[in-house]
């Protein structure tokens, strides 16, 4: 007979914690001027916002934040979510950082909770590191388009190797199947912003050899036709720039906003009143 597995201990466990020591009250409400009245509901948008806070404080992508409100059921208390809730698309974070960027909204509720949750010990800024609500989101969008980026290149890569691989092997080295041969989902990039900095360089330089290489041949060559390596392109020219010849990795402020990007798929439109909440989805203080 196989043995229960210890309960999990709260004392122990920050994400848990923060629901039993934030004291300040927070609610969906405090949001709905930022959101349009009329279309599709939207999420409600403090989950949202613990979500993005846990994903700035753990080092996650959007993608990465999505897969741990869907299986870690710390997150889940902590959002007050069925076990089963399935979560959201990860572009809804990047819809939503967007949103409370252009109506001004980033600091309601973010640099409160941070201030609270730094007194009382459960988020711990490493030496230097900010952590007002402008660099939460900042260094989330950074890391989110670090991993578009890179999954960009593996899926590039992917296609060619079945559509041109003869070519493909003559214009790659070895090295580049440790680099992409993961999804980027399925690791953590680097932390530190210098080692972060030191592989969107390298991304960088390996994506635009990529494109070199595909421009060099003739004009009427089935590889300049290939959708993967115009998406590339098109991401390339996104997050990439060029400078006295030398390719360099954007700042936030110097891509387009989000609903620009080659990433964006859903919309969020309005705050779902409380009546119309789907069973199971309570929106409730925090």
């Amino acid at each position: 007979m196989r043995e229960s597995p210890d309960p999990i201990d709260k004392n122990s466990n920050l994400v848990m914690q923060m629901d039993d020591e934030l004291g300040m009250r927070f609610r969906d409400a405090d949001f709905a001027d930022i959101f349009a009245t009329q279309g599709q509901p939207a999420e409600p948008p403090v989950r949202l916002a613990l979500v993005t806070l846990l994903q700035f404080w753990e080092g996650l992508t959007d993608r990465q934040a999505t897969d741990a409100v869907r299986t870690r059921i710390d997150w889940k208390y902590l959002l007050c979510l069925e076990l089963t809730d399935l979560g959201v698309h990860h572009t809804v974070l990047s819809e939503f950082r967007g949103r409370l960027v252009l109506h001004g909204a980033e600091r309601r509720v973010f640099d409160a909770i941070l201030t609270l949750a730094q007194d009382r010990g459960l988020l711990k800024a490493g030496g230097r590191q900010r952590s007002d609500s402008t660099h939460v989101l900042g260094a989330v969008r950074a890391m989110t388009r670090l991993e578009s980026v890179t999954e960009t290149l593996r899926h590039t890569l992917n296609m060619l190797a079945t559509t041109h691989p003869e070519w493909l092997r003559a214009h790659t080295t070895a090295e580049w199947v440790d680099r992409y041969g993961l999804r980027a989902s399925e690791y953590r990039l680097p932390k530190g912003q210098e080692k972060r900095d030191t592989w969107a360089a390298q991304v960088g330089r390996d994506g635009q050899a990529l494109l070199s290489a595909v421009y060099a041949e003739p004009e009427d060559h089935a590889l300049r036709t290939e959708p993967a390596v115009e998406t590339l392109r098109l991401v390339w020219l996104q997050n990439f720039v060029t400078v006295n010849e030398r390719l360099r990795w954007r700042t936030n402020d110097e891509t387009p906003p989000p609903a620009g990007t080659l990433a964006r798929h859903t919309m969020l439109t309005r705050v779902t009143p409380p009546s119309a909440k789907p069973t199971g989805l309570t929106t409730r203080s925090i």
